[in-house]
């Protein structure tokens, strides 16, 4: 379902309790839409995640660990003048829209107690956040300024008086009465009723009317939105495998339950961190990912001509054989040739015809052949030598968009910097203090045995982890001949199981994910070594053993230990 109106309603039943009264201590913008609030309450800290993502607007509690940006947005630094401190005194929905309105309380420069309301407003592509004054309504500024041309309606910049959106005419479920139920009633059947309630998305709508069709009375009615008012979720799946969250089990819907919930708050969380993450990640590694673009075409483009490069040079020897042919008959040709037709000794003396350059002597023309036949042949050697540069070159960039592929935010950072390294991003001319590698940057895991499997989610951590961090008796995995992530299980000693569910880890953190049977080399770690000049995460080894698996996403997860 989406996040309509209904869906809001019952998750502020789990919200309000957690951050009502609580001090809004930081404020925070780590992607272009998204907004960190973190409040103070009994002596915790508790993150509220605002999100005007055009794609899935939301709001949550949440406990990921979202990297503070270095240089604050506009927006964030007036929030901060202006509610840092303050108090969050009621959380209120607009009726049953898709409208929030967070109300703190706080004291201006002069020591003047005021009211203020950021106001959520979750619609699509026309979500936004808005800081307005309660008592004089003036807007004090907004996550997205809208220019006036762009929208007619209503006037979305600071110091413009605050108006609500237009809102579609509805329903209030929650206040109607058995009284105004048996009205209605009268008048409409199942379908039409349900179409009057407001906040109801259509998968909502379509379970009111399976409730109404079975029982159009005002006690299924009540029933029905009753369940509203629960603070659990379900998770449950279309037949084409789709996600959807309800705060209630569907029973008229073509649904498959997966999970249930106590608290949705921590569900839809959960629903929306791998969404989320990947969202953040595009975001973070646009640049990136356009530069991995530009140079895998560029290296595609380069390997094809210099295959045909090569393919020309290997099949040079009919050069030598026309300069032998030319040199053993120069009598034949005469001033002013372009082409001479002479028997071909090494095809049963069949006629070979023979390009010459009038400008040239019979004999310099023999030479030629040779020259031109020597000269490829020479650049064998070289070609091939450019064609492994490119294709090695063509594999990093591969493991780099298999790093992105699996990335969380806060590590685009660190493959920002292998990048810059490497040459193929410009530095800053203030260059940030590098962040040491450590044990909490890796992915890691706990299996059956109880033993730890360390994971590296990029290039820069795959080296540290594979030369620095492991004991050179602890296990490596990775997958065959596919980028994929370096793979420690810390123990000498693994039984058949362990190889067996470190080995799925390492095919799930590679290009390979989402295949079946992939193969995956494991060796004692003080058998890999890194070439000397080898770019980042580049390693051989040797005595290594091989095992098919097959990566299962729920499986590997469910062994996270962090």
């Amino acid at each position: 379902m989406a996040f309509d109106g209904l869906f809001i309603h019952s998750l502020l039943n789990s919200v309000k309790p957690k951050i009502i009264n609580g001090r809004l201590s930081k404020i925070y913008q780590p992607f272009e839409q998204d907004l960190v609030l973190t409040f103070r309450k009994e002596r915790k800290n508790i993150q509220l995640l605002l999100s005007a993502n055009a794609q899935y607007p939301r709001f949550y509690i949440t406990n990921q660990t979202i990297a503070n940006p270095d240089k604050a947005p506009t927006f964030v630094m007036v929030l901060r003048k202006y509610l840092e401190g303050s108090v969050l005194k009621e959380i209120e929905q607009l009726g049953v829209d898709r409208i929030v309105n967070f109300n703190f309380s706080n004291r201006n420069e002069l020591g003047d107690q005021v009211q203020l309301v950021l106001s959520l407003e979750l619609m699509g592509r026309h979500s936004n956040v808005i800081l307005y004054d309660q008592k004089s309504g003036h807007i004090i500024d907004l996550l997205k300024r809208i220019n006036p041309d762009e929208n007619r309606v209503r006037l979305l910049l600071p110091k413009a008086k605050y108006e609500l959106p237009p809102l579609i005419s509805g329903i209030n479920g929650f206040e109607v009465t058995e009284k105004e139920f048996k009205e209605k009633a009268i008048h409409s059947d199942p379908v039409d009723f349900a179409g009057q309630i407001s906040g109801l998305d259509r998968d909502d709508r379509q379970e009111l009317i399976g409730y109404l069709e079975d029982d159009f009375s005002y006690s299924s009615f009540k029933t029905f939105m009753g369940q509203f008012n629960k603070k659990g979720a379900f998770i449950l799946k279309t037949p084409k495998n789709k996600r959807k969250i309800f705060p209630y089990l569907p029973y008229h819907l073509n649904l498959t339950k997966e999970s249930a919930d106590p608290d949705i708050n921590h569900a839809l969380a959960e629903f929306y961190e791998y969404q989320s993450n990947q969202d953040w990640v595009r975001q973070k590694s646009a640049q990136i990912e356009r530069l991995i673009k530009n140079e895998y075409k560029k290296l595609t483009k380069k390997i094809i001509k210099l295959k045909k490069q090569l393919e020309q040079a290997e099949n040079s020897e009919g050069y030598r054989i026309q300069g032998e042919i030319l040199n053993a008959n120069l009598s034949h040709v005469k001033p002013g040739m372009t082409e001479v037709s002479l028997p071909n000794y090494y095809d049963n003396n069949r006629p070979l015809k023979i390009k010459l350059d009038v400008t040239l002597s019979p004999a310099r023309n023999a030479q030629k052949y040779f020259t031109k036949y020597k000269k490829l042949r020479d650049s064998i050697k070289h070609v091939k030598k450019q064609i492994s540069i490119a294709q090695d070159n063509l594999d990093y960039f591969d493991s780099v968009q298999t790093a992105i592929d699996n990335a969380e935010p806060q590590d685009i950072d660190q493959i920002t910097e292998e990048l810059m390294n490497q040459g193929y991003l410009k530095k800053p001319q203030k260059p940030k203090r590098k962040k040491k590698i450590t044990e909490k940057n890796l992915n890691k895991f706990r299996i059956s045995s109880g033993k730890t499997v360390l994971v590296g989610k990029n290039n820069l951590q795959n080296d540290w982890l594979t030369l620095k961090k492991a004991n050179k008796n602890d296990i490596w995995f990775h997958v065959k001949n596919i980028p994929g992530s370096h793979v420690i299980l810390q123990s000498s000693e693994a039984t058949d199981e362990d190889i067996l569910e470190t080995a799925e880890i390492a095919a799930y953190f590679s290009k390979a994910k989402n295949s079946a049977h992939v193969q995956v080399d494991y060796v004692q770690d003080k058998r890999v070594k890194k070439p000397n000049g080898a770019k980042p995460g580049f390693v051989i080894y040797t005595g290594q053993n091989s095992i098919a698996v097959t990566p299962e996403k729920t499986r590997v997860l469910s062994k996270r230990i962090n």
